[in-house]
């Protein structure tokens, strides 16, 4: 079992505190997903929970954590000291390697649906896929027999096939889990308790809750106590507010009569600096009241943009694409690829990890740049290669400058919840969703009709998806996306083709 009580984060540096007095337990064979919004602290919790020391640099922990689980650790990234080596090398690492059978290690390539000759692989680890680098991270752990497995986003990177064998491994492996995940089809389907990290009033204030439910009927209980509680504590304030009419009044005439009073009538006087009291009282204890009443339901809020451009005819062709074949450093990933998008409509590009997507993408961003009658704009797979990291997001938004632009500028990030230190601090320091939304807003003020965009919702939290598909479903202009977020393809995109090795379908 793993407890945690009262656990608090703080940042060293600024004195941020992340999450305060989480108390939670994770029961063998429990899957709980830990959500909220980006640099809320959900990554730090699981190294935090893993005994990684490397936080103590920069994190200041309170509180207790007993883990008496055998426990497994995906981070979010491959390590940068195992990128460069051998799948060989990298099982090598593990001694649990050494004591596995060759029957156990076909039965557990089996389960991973691996090749079962890829643990002697000379293939170095960063040039397998997403999908792959995942499996075989995961493969690592599980020769450990571990009881607990803490997953930071383990859906990154993988399409849509792998996503679905990841549901079903995480359902049926009877492990305990603690998962980070922003894919909502994946906590829909694999999460029986959710745990939500918040942080309220202009991030200031840390908040966390446990739910022991699925997650739809976790946004669903949710709504209903937000909804409530909203309904008692409006109804309390009206109730105050009719008290506090009355009180007022008799206030009033009281005041008035003291005022009014004539001198000789030094009876009237003590009789009337009584009923004051009572009415002082009466005050007083209407004041208790509305200390007391229930508050109005608080949540982080949901990011906001919009975005406009002028519409593309329907007619109009956007893209007329021919291409023989499509190949990197040599390799030929695909031939024959044919694709032609019109004004107004949405495609996303979908496919196996490796089958050329991302590549495919750069390949119709250097076409339509050509283009004199069209504005592009392109997101990459990780914003941050496009962003200049020693610059400040407000720096980075900033066009021709003034004191009118960067009010606007600093409401816009605002809206996309950056504080006011994130703001103007270098972008280095930003996670994965703050260097996305900061892309959303450059896209925003690009005015582009055709927007290009390599997997736009990777990096953002389920509490940021719904808006962020219901901004890109209603954009005027044209989109060509590649993702794997099966909730993005079907709320958002027109058509979609799938890349195999022959063309697009």
């Amino acid at each position: 079992m793993l407890t945690i009580q009262n656990l608090t984060l703080t940042h060293k540096k600024d004195l941020t505190t992340l999450i305060e007095n989480l108390s939670f337990t994770v029961n063998p064979g429990e899957r709980i997903a830990l959500i909220g919004e980006e640099g809320n602290g959900k990554s730090t919790l699981l190294r935090a929970l893993m005994g990684d020391d490397a936080i103590d640099a920069y994190i200041e922990m309170t509180g207790r954590i007993v883990n008496t689980f055998k426990t497994g650790y995906l981070p979010q990234e491959l390590p940068a000291q195992d990128r460069s080596r051998s799948a060989y090398e990298y099982f090598c690492e593990s001694a649990d390697f050494f004591d596995q059978t060759p029957r156990e290690l076909g039965e557990l390539a089996s389960r991973l649906r691996l090749p079962g000759d890829v643990f002697y692989s000379e293939q170095t680890m960063e040039t397998f896929s997403g999908g792959e680098r995942v499996k075989l991270q995961l493969a690592r752990l599980l020769m450990c027999a571990p009881q607990l497995l803490l997953l930071d986003e383990p859906s990154n990177d993988l399409d849509l096939d792998t996503v679905r064998w990841l549901e079903e491994f995480l359902v049926s492996c009877g492990l305990a889990v603690l998962f980070v995940s922003h894919d909502e089809t994946l906590l829909r389907r694999a999460a029986t308790g959710v745990v939500l990290i918040e942080r309220l009033r202009r991030r200031q204030v840390p908040r966390a809750a446990v739910y022991r439910l699925g997650y739809d009927a976790f946004v669903s209980t949710r709504a209903d106590l937000f909804a409530h509680q909203e309904q008692v504590a409006r109804k309390e304030r009206e109730e105050l507010c009719k008290k506090m009419q009355r009180y007022n009044q008799i206030r009033q005439k009281v005041e008035h009569a003291q005022n009014t009073i004539s001198r000789q009538d030094p009876q009237g006087g003590r009789l009337l600096k009584k009923k004051m009291h009572a009415v002082t009282s009466m005050g007083k204890r209407f004041e208790r009241e509305a200390q007391e009443m229930t508050g109005m339901p608080e949540s982080e809020e949901a990011i906001f943009a919009k975005l406009t451009c002028t519409p593309l005819p329907p007619s109009k062709v956007v893209l007329d694409l021919d291409l023989p074949e499509l190949s990197v450093e040599g390799r030929v990933l695909c031939r024959d690829i044919r694709l032609t998008v019109r004004g107004g409509e949405k495609v996303c590009i979908t496919g196996k990890n490796g089958a050329g997507k991302s590549t495919l993408l750069r390949v119709i961003r250097d076409t339509l740049r050509a283009r004199s009658d069209l504005r592009v704009f392109y997101m990459p797979q990780d914003p941050g290669d496009l962003l200049d990291m020693d610059k400040t997001p407000v720096e980075i938004l900033t066009d021709k400058g003034g004191k009118e632009e960067n009010v606007r500028i600093c409401v816009a990030l605002g809206s996309m919840k950056f504080t006011q230190d994130e703001m103007n601090h270098p972008c280095r320091g930003l996670s994965g969703g703050q260097k996305a939304k900061l892309m959303f807003l450059a896209m925003a003020q690009s005015g582009a009709d055709v927007l290009l965009l390599d997997e736009p919702t990777r990096n953002l939290s389920p509490l940021s998806g719904p808006v962020v598909r219901e901004l890109f479903s209603q954009y005027p202009g044209c989109i060509i996306a590649v993702s794997h977020d099966a909730m993005f393809i079907s709320q958002v995109c027109t058509r979609s083709v799938v890349l195999l090795e022959n063309g697009l379908i």
